[in-house]
């Protein structure tokens, strides 16, 4: 796999769901990890060619209070061009040492997107584009499916509620081994996070690739249904409940 193809379809889902306008100013949610980065990488590609233009800017939330070494991601983005910003927080702390959580994904995740949100209306974005991918939209819909009691996954745009940003995902076309294949020579941080690879997420994520083992193709499937809301054959909604 080359960055050539997972560009294509990076650009592809741009074009489908009008993720770029011209004059756009993106901020880039970067985490460290190999799908922040090939999100970089593709937007830094894009913006040399694609016919609407549009600014860029990676921004960093250090969940260690300013304690994370970002300097091969400087290097990276300097070279790519791009501002690169580290926003200090306090996020582990609060998770782990104060709200001792559990389950902490979903506050840590809500905790890093208050303050990259908040960076990017500081720095003039309109835009936040983030690094999930087609792995992580149909992993979502399983734990809706488990959890909610209901069929959902993210958007590939969605606009914030009470504010002027949207935040985009251009990667929902991209399966993670893609990225895994293009990202070998970029500047991945180790994950600190002492919950990495022991969460729901991780389950699920196991939970799809033993169905693959017998099934191969099985995520291509199921993001094709995703992706294609004629091929729904869901009952009609009934105005009352047959289940509670």
């Amino acid at each position: 796999m080359k960055l050539k193809q997972v560009l294509g379809k990076f650009r592809k889902a741009c074009e489908v769901y009008d993720l770029i306008e011209d004059g756009d100013k993106i901020a880039i949610g970067i985490s460290g990890g190999k799908d922040s980065l090939t999100l970089l990488t593709c937007f830094a590609s894009l913006k040399k060619f694609y016919p609407k233009k549009f600014d860029i800017v990676a921004i960093s939330i250090d969940l260690f209070s300013g304690k994370t070494d970002y300097s091969k991601i400087k290097s990276y983005c300097d070279n790519l061009g791009v501002e690169f910003v580290v926003v200090p927080s306090n996020i582990n702390r609060v998770v782990f040492d104060i709200r001792k959580e559990e389950n902490p994904c979903s506050l840590c995740a809500n905790l890093r997107r208050g303050f990259l949100n908040n960076e990017a209306k500081k720095l003039g974005c309109n835009k936040v584009a983030l690094g999930h991918h087609a792995d992580d939209l149909i992993e979502t819909l399983f734990m809706s499916l488990f959890h909610e009691s209901r069929l959902n996954t993210f958007l590939p745009k969605t606009q914030l509620t009470n504010s002027n940003l949207v935040v985009i995902r251009p990667m929902i076309l991209i399966f993670e081994k893609e990225i895994i294949a293009v990202s070998k020579d970029m500047p991945i941080l180790k994950n600190k996070c002492p919950a990495d690879k022991k969460t729901e997420r991780e389950y699920i994520k196991e939970l799809i690739q033993s169905i693959a083992k017998k099934h191969p193709g099985v995520e291509k499937n199921i993001l094709s249904a995703l992706l294609h809301p004629e091929r729904n054959s869901l009952f009609d909604k009934l105005d009352k409940y047959l289940i509670d």
